[in-house]
């Protein structure tokens, strides 16, 4: 539910879980200058739903959206300039700010449950963020019914809202915030 904003970055130096430096300057400033390029609306994301996003996989030349672990950031330290992020980094990884958005996360989920849009499960789990819901979307039950729009009226779903869901990311599993992680059930034998 996060889209990359401002350009990619490396991490020049970092210790544990903090970023020390962007590109070669201190992080914040990184940060300082990804505020004065946002549409006022962005600006007003960045302070509630600002998030960092690590890349999985570093050989690429040009990142999308989804090839990032996104993380929340956990402070900033004027003083030194440095941001803490709840992800471990190390100096050379590459970085992207994120934002969260209602439009975003809705599209996202519209995404992956159109993979399944032929199947016909016997029935799902929705495990959903407590950040997401009425909160997020102005209105309850955008996730299951999205579920039901794509995949069917008719399919029971069952779950709840959680503080932290798991699921993959680049085919490794990792415990996410703001998610809705979704599993679909088939009958015995019947076909995927």
């Amino acid at each position: 539910g996060c889209r990359p904003v401002g350009a990619p970055m490396l991490v020049t130096r970092a210790a544990g879980n903090v970023a020390l430096e962007l590109d070669g300057a201190p992080a914040i400033e990184a940060l300082e200058k990804l505020h004065a390029q946002l549409s006022p609306t962005d600006r007003g994301l960045l302070r509630h739903s600002l998030f960092l996003g690590v890349v999985m996989e570093e050989q690429r030349e040009v990142y999308q959206q989804g090839d990032f672990l996104i993380r929340n950031l956990v402070g900033v330290d004027p003083g030194t300039g440095a941001i803490a992020v709840a992800a471990p980094l190390r100096d050379g990884q590459v970085v992207q700010f994120h934002l969260r958005d209602a439009a975003t996360s809705s599209a996202d989920l519209d995404e992956m449950l159109a993979q399944y849009e032929h199947h016909s499960p016997a029935g799902g789990l929705l495990f959903s963020c407590l950040g997401r819901g009425q909160g997020l979307y102005g209105r309850p039950d955008h996730d299951s019914l999205a579920f039901a729009r794509a995949i069917g009226h008719d399919v029971p779903l069952g779950g709840f809202f959680c503080n932290g869901e798991i699921g993959p990311v680049q085919h490794r599993t990792y415990v996410h915030g703001y998610t809705s992680s979704l599993a679909l059930f088939r009958r015995r034998g019947a076909s995927a």
